[in-house]
């Protein structure tokens, strides 16, 4: 029966890009010669995909589609269990063979754009494994199967921002991405866990037909899957790391950024009609957030002066448009607008190159009507400042903390332990006198202080500071010297660590804890 066949669609890309890797670690496929052999293997794998998606499809038109096909137990554990199933409804069809497709090309039209390219192979091998990543979203047949698709199209558009990676600025970029898209698969995984806890299973029909109580248990668990979407799909607030993303060669630019791997999320808003139906509330946000999306897209798209950055804030504009279609309950014009939209963009991406060399003219003007506005003109050339809020709002906190906690355990928790502490304690009066010296030139501040908690703290060890140095060093009591010394440094310690905000809260918490 054909559709028990339906698991070779994407593993043979699979296969092929494994075989690729194994060929370059072995040594046999890194020369120029093996360029042909990479390339035919590849395309051969995805050729092959598409045939037995064509004659799946071919299959449904005459008897209809197979719908959900459970092929085996993957694993389980108690009450759960966790199948190999696909769903070869329309939706799955038609997006698999779209997907396949696009894919197809790219690759063939790869064959000669990276020819001698150092890292060809490399590229190939990456571009098979988005392939099957891909197929195997847009088919899986429940939300664990495909969230190893999500996984592996991640790992896939990391490895290729990164195809430079001796330039530093790729390095930085790609990470960026895949950090940003971590968000999201925090999302997916929260909506599995939700789905395996209310309804203890994870099969997509199970989730879309299950009777769950109330709109915000339906909210939280679309809320998980949303938030995944939004990451994806490179929508407010998650914008920025697709300009972060066209560091890579263009083929995967076409292929990853303008016509399949932003679309992922849309597709899964999609699949996940009935779902995100029962949460208005999920509705309404994805309206806000696609029409944010469709603003910044469109206003920092005004400004580009080079053809890809053009291109990819086009298409973060055409896909804020699908989640506001989504979000007003028009699924099915969405899902048209994806498959056009997705073969449009990559004609226009992958003749880009040849768009450059024909050029004669430069790049076109910002509007006049967005120049005598220098404020809005200024917000879309910085892409309206989302790298800096996510840095002030995530990146600096995380930061702060780590830092934090590596101080508290270095000068706190080392001590208590007995394990030799890297800062040091004041052991000699020379370093008494050197710290006096650094103090007078603080204009006898022993620290900076915030919250009450944290004043607090300053004023002892103020107190103590001023009673060792004009009582205790002029006295010559050098044990009482050494003890006080000690019990200043350990409250210096203590108060830099509760002079941040976290820890006062941190201190309330456990009171009412104790309290309760």
């Amino acid at each position: 029966m054909l559709e028990r066949l339906a698991w070779l669609i994407p593993t043979l890309p699979l296969l092929a890009a494994a075989w690729t890797g194994l060929g370059m670690l072995g040594g046999w496929t890194r020369r120029e010669s093996a360029e042909r052999p990479t390339a035919l293997v590849v395309s051969g794998a995805s050729l092959l995909s598409l045939s037995l998606l064509l004659a799946l499809s071919i299959k449904s038109m005459i008897s209809g589609p197979p719908g959900q096909m459970v092929l085996g137990s993957w694993f389980g554990s108690g009450d759960y269990q966790v199948m190999i199933s696909f769903s070869l409804d329309a939706l799955g069809l038609s997006m698999a063979c779209l997907v396949a497709i696009l894919c197809l090309i790219t690759q063939r039209f790869s064959v000669n754009y990276m020819h001698r390219e150092a890292g060809y192979q490399r590229f190939f091998m990456v571009m098979s494994l988005f392939t099957g990543a891909m197929l195997l979203i847009v088919m899986a047949g429940n939300a664990i199967l495909a969230f190893v698709g999500w996984e592996l199209a991640g790992v896939s558009s990391y490895l290729l921002i990164a195809y430079a990676y001796d330039r530093p600025l790729a390095a930085v970029n790609a990470t960026r991405a895949f950090v940003t898209n971590r968000i999201g698969d925090a999302g997916f995984l929260l909506s599995i866990g939700l789905a395996l806890l209310w309804i203890g299973d994870v099969e997509w029909p199970r989730i879309l037909q299950a009777d769950i109580p109330g709109a915000l248990t339906a909210g939280l668990m679309g809320f998980g899957f949303l938030v995944a979407a939004l990451a994806k799909s490179a929508q407010v607030p998650f914008s920025p790391w697709i300009s972060r993303a066209l560091e890579g060669p263009t083929p995967s630019s076409a292929l990853f950024y303008g016509a399949v791997m932003v679309h992922a999320g849309v597709y899964l808003v999609i699949r996940l009609q009935p779902l995100l139906e029962q949460a208005p509330l999920l509705m309404a946000l994805m309206i806000l957030l696609g029409g944010l999306t469709v603003l910044y897209g469109w206003l920092s798209g005004l400004v580009q002066t080079d053809v890809k950055s053009s291109l990819m804030f086009s298409t973060t504009t055409q896909v804020g448009l699908m989640f506001v279609a989504c979000g007003l309950g028009w699924f099915e014009w969405a899902a048209w607008h994806l498959a056009l939209h997705a073969i449009w963009r990559t004609w226009q991406f992958l003749n880009a190159p040849a768009l450059m060399h024909l050029a004669t003219r430069p790049a076109r003007q910002v509007p006049d009507w967005l120049r005598r506005r220098p404020g809005l003109h200024a917000a879309a050339m910085q892409r309206f400042w989302l790298d800096p809020i996510a840095d002030w709002l995530l990146v600096r906190p995380t930061r702060s903390l780590s830092q934090d906690v590596r101080d508290f355990d270095q000068r706190i928790i080392n001590r208590i332990i007995g394990l030799p502490d890297r800062a040091g304690a004041l052991s000699t009066l020379a370093q008494w006198e050197t710290l006096k010296q650094q103090r007078s030139r603080r204009k006898g501040d022993v620290g900076i202080a915030r919250g009450v908690a944290g004043r607090l703290v300053q004023w002892i060890a103020g107190l103590l500071y001023w009673f060792e140095e004009h009582l205790i060093l002029k006295g010559g009591g050098e044990g009482l010297e050494r003890g006080l010394k000690l019990i200043g440094v350990y409250l210096e310690h203590v108060e830099r660590l509760l002079s941040q905000p976290r820890y006062l809260l941190l201190m309330i918490m456990a009171t009412f804890v104790v309290i309760i």
